[in-house]
């Protein structure tokens, strides 16, 4: 039995997120569908984690278990042949029986784009999320480094989030600008049920001057969902990269 770990791209404008379900469009089991249509097989696609509707991804890594003999460097080209053009496999790799896409996860990191122009794109609308009104940058690159270090992070999770614990630690916190378009990322052990864009849209507050940057860590000890900002749509979401070591 062979443990084949794959690097996967995808537009998720189409899907109703990663996660299979009956009778709805989605990633996983798109892909599964793929593999068994080239190993004749059953397989079982474990991903580092869901992403929901909406939501990209240029790094989501899965693995699944097969008795194929496909030779490894043939696996992507062959499961990319059977693939809608909005999910790409990059990298195809055979590794340890016992890793595990989810559970060896060590860190990940996500990227949220905001294009901040007035007109916004007709071309990347679906890759990015408009917002119009001028945001002060220096503000939000000022409170975005409070969300850095261990925290409960319960004040920025989706109500229906199924973890016990809202405990999370980011590593690094970044945010910059390119042209029009602002570039946020975050990069940490976990993340809670829609916790980056409610963070972000928190950072909004701060451009929009609703929220001081000094504000961030009464929000974050408080805990209350109602003194963060909205959650941004999940066009602008991407699963950046997964990160085992």
């Amino acid at each position: 039995m062979r443990n084949i770990k794959l690097t996967i791209e995808y537009d998720g404008k189409d899907f109703n997120g990663w996660q299979k379900q009956p009778n709805k469009l989605n990633i996983q089991g798109t892909i599964e569908q793929a593999i068994k249509c080239i190993t004749g097989e059953d397989v079982e696609l474990n991903a580092s984690g869901r992403t929901d509707a909406g939501v990209h991804a240029l790094g989501q890594v899965a693995n699944f278990k097969t008795n194929s003999k496909i030779p490894i460097e043939k696996f992507a080209i062959a499961i990319n042949s059977r693939l809608k053009k909005s999910i790409v496999i990059k990298k195809a790799e055979e590794v340890d029986e016992r890793f595990h896409s989810r559970l060896n996860c060590k860190k990940k990191t996500y990227r949220y784009i905001i294009n901040n122009s007035e007109e916004g794109s007709a071309i990347y609308r679906n890759l990015e999320t408009h917002i119009p009104q001028r945001l002060d940058v220096s503000k939000m690159e000022q409170a975005i480094k409070y969300f850095e270090g261990e925290h409960d992070f319960r004040a920025f999770k989706a109500s229906g989030t199924s973890s016990k614990s809202s405990v999370r630690t980011i590593y690094e916190a970044k945010l910059y600008k390119i042209d029009e378009k602002i570039f946020i990322e975050l990069t940490g052990n976990g993340f809670l049920y829609n916790m980056v864009r409610i963070i972000v849209g928190t950072l909004v507050d701060v451009g929009l001057g609703k929220i001081s940057p000094e504000d961030i860590p009464q929000i974050i000890d408080e805990g209350k969902r109602e003194n963060a900002g909205k959650t941004l749509p999940p066009n602008g979401l991407y699963l950046l990269n997964v990160m085992y070591e």
